[in-house]
């Protein structure tokens, strides 16, 4: 099931970063917040899924930066935003933070 949620929210955050701008979204002050949530369930659900944290870092830095070339490069009406990367890299962070402390809970959890 972890693998699944995890696949999921792949899929779910690729379609959301690759659709055409709806002119809705742009320059909203909420946006690095979004893009800092999604990553920090990104690396949350990695984590759950099982996968080691560096390899998980990697890949999601390197996802993160290509989501932002291919919003330059495709005609979907997007830009690349290095903030938004910024962001991204955050929520990775963040992510593999809130999975840590978790673990660390966890074992400190009788039971």
């Amino acid at each position: 099931m972890a693998r699944s949620v995890f696949t999921g929210l792949l899929l779910v955050s690729l379609v959301m970063f690759l659709l055409p701008d709806d002119d809705l979204s742009r320059n909203a002050p909420n946006d690095k917040v979004t893009h800092l949530v999604t990553f920090a369930a990104l690396a949350l659900s990695g984590r759950w899924a099982g996968v080691p944290v560096l390899p998980l870092l990697g890949g999601l830095t390197a996802y993160a930066a290509a989501t932002e070339v291919l919003q330059g490069l495709l005609p979907i009406n997007r830009h690349a935003d290095p903030r938004d990367l910024v962001a991204d890299v955050a929520g990775v962070l963040v992510g593999l933070a809130a999975s840590w402390a978790l673990a660390r809970w966890r074992s400190r959890v009788p039971g």
